[in-house]
């Protein structure tokens, strides 16, 4: 194919399959290349076509049937894949149900014919005027995913050195193209598998095509990076006119401003709502998605902020003759989902307008001839006020008016004819004028839009510094959390460092055949509190310390307590239980049968250190001595009362047996 300067700014690829079958060995394609200007036509085989592809790079590659160029969707898919980053596949003829390339071709007024070569040309015509549907299997997500370029397995170290730096590797490459991804302003999703010593890989789901990408797929070493488009779940289209088309726009001004887009035929394109994005994100929005003839409003008068609108476009301007009900907002917007009455209202004021224009649209594309834009002929005619005859006119290139206009001025004029052709003459003028206008204006319009541009690139670099910004703040926070942390685990540490020193001069003291225990602590012995007596602050006590035999424990709250809860304490076998308020008789009964002394706690003077305590020995032994004394005493009581109800039982006996023996002598 000859090289030379586009006359477009996209280059088009026309396919249609000359001979054989794309499910066969060699089917080969005719080729038109298309730059809007020159045709080049070409026979060329499938692989030859790839090799043109990946060459020229073309914007389009379109064809009539987009199975001619894969065998099944799988193949459809994969070819799809391998497509440039900047190159579409078109199916000039429509998305799932294509019409014939006849019928499309007449329609836009294209030359057709039934030969390879003609659909060829057709087809890459069709494209270039922006008739058809992208064919498209992945999203513009991209994922880059940096993982281990080599197994974990035996290495020249030995394997705990050789895998630690493996993963070190990946994490250390995964913070460079998380760093690259960022100067790049790219937003993107990040997901890591941590390993030992690093990362086995680091994912990241960014929102840009590879292109746009500043990381390339490599292997290196210990590391491998890949990079592919997230697939769709299937095959979808999208219009290749999106950005083309004049359209229809209804805005709902307010804190939240909607906006509702129909083609010209009513179907409703894209609905937008935020609260967010001023006047000129809107614009760019609207911008990126048509062409506006009409700007519509839901109330009467147009609110200013929608005239504003209108005046950016140079659109007409529509409004109801009273305010739209809600029921009819309702009615009108009934087949078309919404997300809230913001958007209910801008396209209500869309679809009205579009109703209210719908015949001067239709007497419009009937006067319109194929080859020449109905949207065009139609925003002028609407927006401008002009007569499609004179739009028409304008647009075309017949020199045939200036012909019949030479020939005339050969005989004289009549007064009607002198009149008409100063009218003529005037019109002639006023087209003139118009022209310069339309220059001023195209020149204004490209000023518009190198200003929105740069707009937008200022735009573009604020949101990443933005980011930055909220970058260094989130890790000046979580640089302080951690500090803080720090200071928080430092108190901590030094609290049981203390707090352990305490508990080993305890241990020491519970253990007292240690020769280092000192003379002045020899006097003390260690206590054991218990909160409660139940079952459960002596399991709790037993968890945090332990309780053994021969302890001094300490009940804290000595009521309430059972034979149960007493018995579970006489097993542990104390040496002596200081208690706190009250005992109940019945768990006294049981310490006593188990011979463990119990005595007040208030008579021993008790040290609380953290969770245990410790007493003075002599005033245990004081405690013990003493119930030992009321035990003797008890004991001697306890064996008086039997005595005496063993007399008393005697008595009772003999003087039943008195009174028996005298009743049977009275008989």
């Amino acid at each position: 194919m000859s090289e030379r300067t586009s006359a477009l700014d996209t280059l088009v690829f026309g396919v249609d399959i000359q001979s054989g079958d794309v499910r066969g060995d060699s089917p080969s394609y005719a080729l038109v290349v298309y730059d809007g200007e020159e045709l080049d036509r070409d026979v060329v085989s499938y692989r030859k076509l790839r090799r043109l592809i990946d060459r020229d790079e073309p914007t389009f590659v379109a064809t009539d049937n987009m199975y001619e160029l894969a065998a099944d969707k799988n193949a459809l898919v994969h070819f799809l894949g391998s497509l440039p980053d900047e190159t579409r596949l078109v199916q000039v003829t429509g998305a799932e149900r294509p019409e014939p390339l006849s019928r499309v071709a007449s329609r836009h007024g294209v030359p057709y014919g039934k030969k390879p070569m003609r659909e060829a040309e057709a087809a890459a015509r069709l494209a270039a005027m922006n008739v058809g549907q992208v064919v498209s299997a992945f999203t513009d997500t991209t994922r880059v995913k940096v993982s281990r370029g080599r197994s974990t397995g035996k290495g020249g170290w030995s394997e705990d050195r050789y895998t630690r730096r493996i993963h070190g590797s990946v994490k250390e490459h995964s913070r460079t193209v998380e760093s690259e991804l960022r100067s790049a302003g790219l937003d993107y999703e990040r997901e890591v598998t941590e390993k030992y010593g690093g990362y086995s890989n680091a994912t990241f789901d960014v929102d840009a095509r590879p292109g746009d990408i500043p990381v390339s797929s490599r292997r290196s070493g210990d590391i491998r990076v890949e990079i592919e488009r997230l697939r769709r779940d299937g095959i979808e289209f999208e219009p290749l006119a999106k950005r083309r088309d004049h359209v229809i726009v209804g805005i709902d001004p307010g804190t939240t401003t909607a906006v509702a887009m129909t083609d010209l035929d009513g179907t409703l394109l894209d609905v937008l709502s935020t609260r967010t994005a001023d006047t000129a994100d809107v614009i760019e929005w609207i911008i990126e998605r048509g062409r506006p003839v009409i700007v519509a409003a839901d109330v009467t008068p147009m609110p200013e902020t929608v005239e504003k609108f209108r005046r950016s476009f140079d659109a007409a301007g529509w409004t109801p003759e009273r305010d739209l009900p809600v029921d009819e907002k309702q009615h009108r917007t009934r087949e078309d989902g919404y997300d809230n009455d913001h958007q209910r209202d801008a396209m209500a004021a869309a679809f009205f307008a579009f109703d209210s224009h719908e015949d001067q649209f239709r007497r419009i594309a009937r006067k319109v001839p194929p080859g020449i834009s109905r949207g065009e002929v139609t925003a002028r005619v609407v927006a401008n006020d002009e007569s499609v005859e004179s739009v028409l006119r304008d647009l075309s290139d017949d020199p045939e008016p200036e012909a019949e206009e030479s020939e005339h001025t050969v005989r004289e004029l009549s007064a009607e004819e002198k009149r008409i052709k100063q009218l003529e003459s005037q019109v002639e003028r006023l087209q003139s004028h118009t022209a310069e206008l339309n220059e001023t204006v195209e020149k204004k319009d490209e000023r518009i839009e190198e200003l929105e541009t740069e707009l937008s690139d200022t735009r573009r670099k604020e949101r990443q510094n933005a980011r930055e910004r909220r970058d260094i703040s989130r890790l000046r926070r979580e640089n302080n959390r951690l500090e803080d942390e720090l200071d928080d685990r430092d108190d901590r540490i030094e609290e049981l460092e203390g707090k352990l020193t305490r508990l080993k001069k305890l241990w020491k003291l519970d253990h007292s055949n240690f020769s280092d225990v000192s003379e002045k602590k020899a006097g003390l012995v260690a206590v054991k509190p218990v909160e409660k007596f139940t079952n459960d602050a002596i399991d709790a006590a037993h968890e945090s310390y332990g309780l053994a035999e021969g302890d001094v424990i300490f009940l804290r709250d000595a009521s309430g307590a059972g034979r149960s809860t007493a018995e579970r304490l006489a097993d542990i076998g104390p040496r002596v239980v200081l208690k706190a308020g009250g005992i109940s008789d019945a768990a006294d009964e049981v310490l006593f049968e188990h011979e463990i002394p119990v005595g007040p706690a208030d008579e021993v003077t008790i040290q609380e250190i953290d969770e245990l305590a410790v007493a003075r020995e002599s005033e245990v032994e004081a405690v013990i001595d003493d119930w030992h004394d009321r035990a003797e005493e008890r004991q001697k009581e306890e064996k008086a009362e039997q005595l005496d109800q063993l007399i008393s039982e005697h008595r009772a006996e003999r003087r039943a047996d008195g009174r028996g023996s005298s009743s049977s002598f009275g008989n």
